[in-house]
Parts: C-alpha cells; structure tokens; sequence
C-alpha cells in the first residue's frame, strides 16, 4: 500500500513539473492604476494557489474557535484525586452470608 501512495505522490510531482516547464513564458497581472506585475505563469499560478490557501485558512478560523469554546464546554470535569478512594471505604462491599445447610 505504501509504495502506491508514493506512486501518487511521485505523479503528481511529476505532472506539476511538467506544468512548471510548459509554462515558463512571461505573463502579466494587470492591477489598479496602471500597475502590473510581470513573472513567468507558473509563479503567478502557485502565487493565486497560495492566497487561495491562506484565505481558506483565515475564513476557517471563527469556525475553529467557535467549535473549541463549546468542546471546552462539554468536556467532562475530572474527579477529585481521592474520590475514589473516599467511595470504598464510605461503603464496603458487604458478602452475603454462607449458610452450612
């Protein structure tokens, strides 16, 4: 099984790479004001990619924190440290009694 999921990870390597290399020709983003930001395709591409991740990210956040404020929530209080202990000699087990009959 392991030497598939590195198959996988090798094509898609691979298939990056080449993406990489057939995109090497020079392109332009054109933003406000008449600026624009010149660099190989496959830089503007990975660029997009990872804005795209971090604003993922960042609009995941609230969702984050809103789940572990209410985990906290939930979470069950932890027993006293000698509660236990406290129970059984409260209330020791009684036998029944054994009859010789």
């Amino acid at each position: 099984m392991r030497i598939f999921v590195w198959l996988f990870r090798a094509a898609i390597f691979f298939s990056l790479f080449a993406f990489a290399l057939n995109n090497q020709q020079t392109a332009s983003v054109k933003w406000f004001f008449g600026q624009e930001w010149r660099a190989p395709m496959v830089f503007i591409v990975l660029g997009a990619f990872m804005l795209g991740c971090a604003f993922g990210v960042l609009a995941m956040v609230p969702s984050w924190w809103r789940h572990r404020r209410v985990a906290r929530r939930h979470r069950p209080e932890p027993a006293p440290p000698n509660a236990g202990a406290a129970a059984l000699a409260v209330a020791p087990a009684e036998q029944p009694a054994r009859d010789g009959t």
